[in-house]
């Protein structure tokens, strides 16, 4: 009896090895980042905001705002630029265990002056980005589009004006939920709109119907939208990140400042949640001359200022 409960233990044991071993396996064939190279193996904040991959992505000298992983985790891509530069993309993938150097998009090769605000969809096939001429007034506003690449076997396909009623006005910004309905800002009408995904097109637009906002990023679930804009309780603060929460009726709350940890009197803009849904990223405008930093924070900062009777 002894010997069959030992040899019992021995199975369960054999068992158990074999399934994280498998599970182990699994991993590394779906080429998923472990903890460790995840986000260029960046500690995970917790509900202070931290300075996200410094010397890496975040360098100084240059702005950076408006970054975007995919959803696998092992691509990102960001805007960047130095004083009185056009804005450029930036790209890193995960090959193994490390991440390649940084490397310049070149979208429309060479077609746009500016490429900034890539946004890498659900589904991690197509990139969504903002393209316009030379940056200068009062020109650029009717240059600023919406356009979008498809993913090719290990590259990306020629850039493509986005064909929607989206690209009638100046508008930037664009990013999707998970059924794909495209949100993005209407500068020429200072209002977020978004599109449904019909079939992969966006034939209507409509506004979203929030107070105000700036530069607005909607969660994959569109439970919540995270917004920057001026703060109208205090003058020296220019630029604050907002969120509003979604009820089952579409309203949506008052816009919810995130409070002293998240702001700053520094400018903070361009949020984004990360496909996880675990880690607010955002720009800090607090480098030497003015210029920005990535720093990035647990959506837990979100979840905390939720209503009550708005949880999931």
């Amino acid at each position: 009896m002894r010997n069959n409960s030992f040899l019992f233990l021995i199975l369960v044991f054999a068992l158990f090895f074999n399934a994280c071993n498998t599970n182990k396996q699994k991993s590394k064939e779906s080429g998923l980042p472990t903890t460790k190279n995840a986000y260029f193996g960046q500690k995970p904040p917790s509900l202070i905001p931290e300075i996200f991959a410094p010397g890496i992505i975040s360098l100084n000298g240059r702005y950076e705002h408006a970054i975007s992983f995919s959803p696998d985790l092992d691509e990102v891509y960001f805007s960047a630029s130095k004083k009185d530069e056009d804005p450029s993309i930036y790209f890193s993938k995960l090959e193994g265990k490390k991440w390649i150097n940084l490397k310049k998009a070149n979208f429309t090769k060479g077609k746009k002056v500016g490429e900034m605000h890539p946004f890498v969809n659900p589904n991690g096939d197509k990139i969504y980005f903002t393209a316009h001429d030379a940056f200068t007034l009062p020109h650029h506003k009717e240059s600023v589009k919406t356009w979008y690449v498809n993913r090719l076997e290990n590259s990306w396909s020629k850039a493509i004006q986005l064909d929607s009623p989206v690209n009638e006005d100046f508008t930037f910004y664009p990013n999707q939920a998970k059924n794909g309905d495209l949100f993005y800002t209407n500068v020429s009408k200072r209002k977020m709109y978004y599109a449904p995904n019909v079939n992969g097109k966006f034939p209507q637009v409509q506004e979203v119907g929030i107070e105000y906002g700036y530069h607005g990023f909607i969660s994959p679930s569109q439970d919540y939208l995270v917004v920057n804009a001026r703060n109208k309780e205090n003058d020296q603060r220019k630029s604050d990140i907002y969120v509003y929460f979604k009820g089952n009726d579409g309203t949506w709350t008052e816009p919810i400042n995130l409070g002293n940890t998240v702001n700053s009197n520094f400018a903070e803009t361009c949020p984004s949640i990360t496909p996880d849904g675990k880690y607010l990223f955002f720009s800090r405008y607090n480098e030497e001359g003015g210029l920005s930093n990535f720093y990035w924070v647990s959506t837990e900062v979100i979840n905390k200022v939720r209503p009550a009777n708005f949880k999931k």
